[in-house]
Parts: structure tokens; C-alpha cells; sequence
């Protein structure tokens, strides 16, 4: 079957605001819609359930805010990129900034296949005594193993170690002083390390900070 798509374009993009609520699923949906009314020719795939040629590096969990997120999309007529990203953001849905958009090879690997890892910051909400963040990152940083549970369906519970999802963890501050953990984790299939699980893991409520992830690392060949 002949492909219906003749151009391939990343997207780089910011979600913050009220997207930081959509879900994944949602989100595709969104930048569907918002696609369509910025009138960007993007093909959709053939058969009884057209889907947008549409895939992402990494879903973002819910809740979370994010400045560089990576999406690719497959055009059925060739666009320049600084043309596609002013159409963009014409019409896109608030919280949600492209900030760029290049083209790659419509052959390259799949984002999901060459996402490597990511790093995310994390601000508790309450103030935190530094020292304290210190002394438990090192001692996190010093374990050989962490292992944890991860719920899945119908009440399974999966045991797995998150000491080498962990590739750094270190304490810095955000813009208003705040204590603020940035870490560096895995993000490959079935190797992908949670932020909220480090914080976990360092004895602190996932709940009661904000996490944003600052980039994505890709294993270009």
C-alpha cells in the first residue's frame, strides 16, 4: 500500500497551565484538533479507524508540567518548518507552546525507540530544610539496590529496583529559592524511571511537590 505522507516534522513543545491536566490520550487529541484548525496537512492512517500519523517521545503523567516535550508528525504535502510552527501556534490549545520544529529522515527510528532519559525538577510545595535533602540523596545515591512496587491491573504488584533508573540526583534551587531536586532518570521501554518514585524513595510525599521535566535525552545513532 503506497504511503499516503511525504514529510516527517519533530515538534518541541512546552506544556504548562491548564494542559497540565490533559492526559496523555487527551493530549494527543488536542494537538489533533489544534493541527486541523491550523490547517497542517497531516495524514492520517488507512483503514476503518483513521489515526493522525501523530507519536510522542514519552507520556507526561498527569499533573505535571513540562518545557520540552517531543511529538512527531507525518505530512501528506511538504511544509517549511518555520511556516508549520507560525500556522501552529495560530490555533493552538492554550497552556500547549511549540517551541520548534525541524524536520528528520521519514525512516528514522520511532521517538519511543530512541529516548534515552530525562530530567525533571522537583519543588515541594512546603518548605524543606536542605540539609536534611542532602543527607537523603546521598544516602539514596550510596544503595547498591532500592527496590519498589509498581501496581498494575486486577491488583498485581511488580517488584523491581530503581537504583539503575537513577542516573543522578543532585540539590540546586528554583527561581525563587526554594529547594528544588533535579534528577536525571532512565527513560527507555521497560526501563523508565518516575520522578514521584525517587521522591518516594528519599522519604518525601510525590504529592506535595511540583515536578516539571526539563528535557529529553535521544539516542541518536
Amino acid at each position: 500500500m503506497q504511503a499516503n505522507y511525504v514529510q516527517r516534522l519533530r515538534l518541541v513543545f512546552s506544556k504548562n497551565g491548564p494542559a497540565r491536566y490533559i492526559g496523555h490520550l487527551d493530549l494527543a487529541r488536542t494537538l489533533e484538533r489544534s493541527l486541523n484548525r491550523a490547517r497542517i496537512p497531516i495524514a492520517y492512517t488507512q483503514g476503518f479507524n483513521p489515526r493522525p500519523r501523530l507519536s510522542f517521545a514519552a507520556p507526561l503523567p498527569l499533573g505535571y508540567t513540562s518545557e520540552y516535550e517531543l511529538a512527531d508528525i507525518w505530512l501528506m504535502e511538504e511544509m517549511a518548518p518555520e511556516a508549520a510552527l507560525a500556522q501552529m501556534m495560530e490555533k493552538m490549545a492554550p497552556g500547549i507552546e511549540v517551541t520548534a520544529v525541524y524536520p528528520v529522515p521519514i525512516k528514522a527510528p520511532s521517538l519511543q525507540a530512541i529516548t534515552s532519559s530525562a530530567d525533571y525538577t522537583a519543588v515541594p510545595y512546603e518548605a524543606a530544610d536542605r540539609g536534611d535533602l542532602e543527607d537523603r540523596i546521598e544516602r539514596l545515591l550510596a544503595q547498591e539496590s532500592l527496590i519498589r512496587e509498581r501496581k498494575r491491573g486486577k491488583g498485581k504488584v511488580k517488584r523491581y529496583d530503581l537504583r539503575p533508573l537513577v542516573k543522578t540526583v543532585r540539590l540546586d534551587s528554583d527561581g525563587e529559592g526554594k529547594a528544588a531536586l533535579c534528577m536525571t532518570l532512565m527513560l527507555m521501554t521497560g526501563k523508565s524511571g518516575r520522578p514521584d518514585e525517587v521522591l518516594a524513595a528519599l522519604g518525601l510525599d510525590p504529592l506535595a511537590a511540583h515536578i516539571h521535566r526539563t528535557m529529553i535525552t535521544l539516542a541518536e545513532p
